[in-house]
């Protein structure tokens, strides 16, 4: 039988949640860089869609959207890197693009799946960190 040297046998093992929460964190970047890069084809007039360029755009839109095709890959870098600001960051970037479709509708349009989706992004994220304080806490409890 191999031992890791300087590990006794019974030492605990890593629990599930902090890979997942990696993993978890890893793959919201790429969904944040995704939505980044969307409203960058939007600004620079790519998307072929009504008003989807920045000159045509009202406003309201190009404030939205300028702001967001900044801070989605910001926090993209920052869950990438797993710092603890990419979190923050994408939690601004969902807070105004949820009060965008759910409270300014008639400006914005409505679009309940992106709302859906911040909405079950940010509750697994709290489980998820839920989970990680109750494992530091009991481990904190065997010291």
């Amino acid at each position: 039988m191999t031992e890791i040297v300087g590990q006794s046998p019974l030492a605990k093992k890593e629990s599930i949640a902090r890979p997942v929460m990696r993993v978890f964190l890893r793959m919201i970047a790429l969904y944040c860089l995704l939505f980044g890069f969307l409203y960058w084809v939007r600004l620079v007039g790519y998307y072929d869609g009504p008003l989807w360029r920045f000159d045509l755009m009202p406003i309201h839109w190009q404030v939205a959207a300028v702001t967001l095709a900044v801070f989605f890959p910001i926090a993209a870098i920052g869950l990438w890197g797993l710092t603890s600001w990419g979190p923050v960051i994408w939690f601004i970037c969902a807070a105004v693009e949820t009060i965008m479709y759910a409270v300014f509708p008639d400006l914005f349009g409505n679009r309940l799946p992106v709302v859906i989706s911040h909405a079950l992004v940010a509750a697994f994220y709290i489980a998820l960190r839920v989970a990680l304080h109750v494992e530091r806490r009991r481990a904190a409890e065997r010291i």
